[in-house]
């Protein structure tokens, strides 16, 4: 069971990497990408915990849950601003804000 529940994390991973790889616009689908390969790296650490009988592995999916809502809180926080500067939310218009 538990090599069935790693290949899901790892397709889940995989495709959340060809998502930001692959996304050349939308900085939405990107933030969804981002949190697909945190989800995929904490199903793969709460199986492992219940396998080893360890509870440590919960406690790290639970910080990155933690992690995973701040950042979209604040990637979010970053998009809305950006939309009300640039009038528009893709990945150009952010690279011109360095300039």
């Amino acid at each position: 069971m538990v090599n069935q529940v790693f290949l899901c994390c790892l397709f889940l991973f995989t495709l959340s990497l060809l998502g930001i790889i692959l996304n050349r616009k939308n900085l939405i689908v990107t933030l969804i990408c981002i949190e697909m390969a945190l989800l995929g790296v904490n199903l793969n650490f709460i199986i492992h915990s219940i396998d080893l009988d360890d509870i440590l592995g919960q406690v790290y999916a639970l910080c990155i849950i933690a992690l995973g809502a701040a950042e979209s809180a604040l990637g979010l926080a970053i998009l809305i601003c950006l939309f009300k500067v640039r009038g528009d939310m893709t990945l150009h218009s952010a690279i011109l804000l360095k300039h």
